[in-house]
């Protein structure tokens, strides 16, 4: 009598990963969101088209603004082109500046004390706080902009830059002078690699600071083809349609980019061991 095999065990069932999990809840998201706002305005009718459009209508604006082919069509393209090339120059100035202010803050304990308390003072000021000052030492220009943009960037980075190499565990301090660092190159070399995951949150940070202190200058300083006077003009027509078309706009690119930094923070992150791939 041959003995009997135990049955094997039944596969585990296939679950979804969870970025498809999250991705599903934000598209149930947005179609509740689209779903009580088209019942506001077409299924209601309780607000009048000029003073809150429907979905279609803030729809057509964009598309007619995006990819149209009118004489009037196409300005929220060149406006949002406008506006990246602003805010990647300004900000890829502002990493540059801030990493090297932050590693100097981080290497010297004299100008970390002297600089340290004002920048984080200056960060708790409204960016929009600066268009005035821009604007009557620049003029109304885009480099009263890019001022802007600079300087809301610099500072997220300068600080996370000083932290996190402040954050370093000591026993690597000990190693790297063990293994003959000193200086510069226990910075560059030692440190820096170390405090990588916090700076790229630092550099997150500065991206979200950056890209909102661009809408506010452009706002304000007009001259210059920008998702910001995009916003102006709508309010300036009563086109509140436009005005919609470009928040939502902004909050899409403002979103992408975030993402993309996001995704390499946790990739970094992953290969220093700080998170587990689910």
């Amino acid at each position: 009598m041959t003995p009997r095999t135990p049955a094997a065990d039944p596969a585990p069932p296939r679950t979804r990963s969870p970025r498809w999990q999250v991705l599903s809840w934000q598209l149930i998201g947005l179609a509740l969101i689209l779903g009580v706002w088209w019942l506001v305005t077409e299924g209601l009718g309780l607000y009048p088209p000029y003073v809150f459009p429907s979905p279609a209508q803030v729809w057509t604006e964009i598309s007619y603004g995006l990819w149209g082919t009118g004489p009037q069509d196409g300005k929220l393209l060149s406006a949002l082109a406008g506006s990246l090339r602003r805010v990647l120059t300004g900000y890829g100035i502002a990493v540059v500046l801030g990493a090297l202010v932050g590693l100097l803050m981080g290497a010297w304990r004299p100008l970390r004390a002297a600089l340290g308390a004002y920048l984080t003072g200056i960060q708790s000021v409204p960016s929009i706080a600066f268009v005035p000052f821009a604007i009557l030492f620049f003029g109304l220009n885009e480099r009263a902009v890019l001022f802007v943009v600079i300087l809301e960037g610099f500072i997220p980075v300068a600080l996370a830059v000083s932290g996190a190499l402040l954050n370093v565990p000591p026993a690597l301090r000990i190693a790297g002078r063990t293994l003959g660092a000193r200086g510069l190159s226990l910075t560059t070399g030692v440190l820096l690699p170390a405090a990588l995951p916090n700076v790229l949150t630092g550099l997150r940070t500065a991206w979200s600071f950056a890209w909102r202190a661009l809408v506010g200058a452009e706002l304000l300083i007009s001259g210059v083809a920008s998702i910001g006077e995009q916003l102006e003009v709508g309010r300036a027509t009563a086109n509140v349609a436009l005005v919609l078309a470009s928040i939502i706009i902004i909050g899409i690119i403002g979103g992408l980019f975030d993402t993309l930094l996001r995704a390499l923070e946790g990739r970094v992150r992953r290969d220093y061991g700080l998170e587990v791939t689910p």
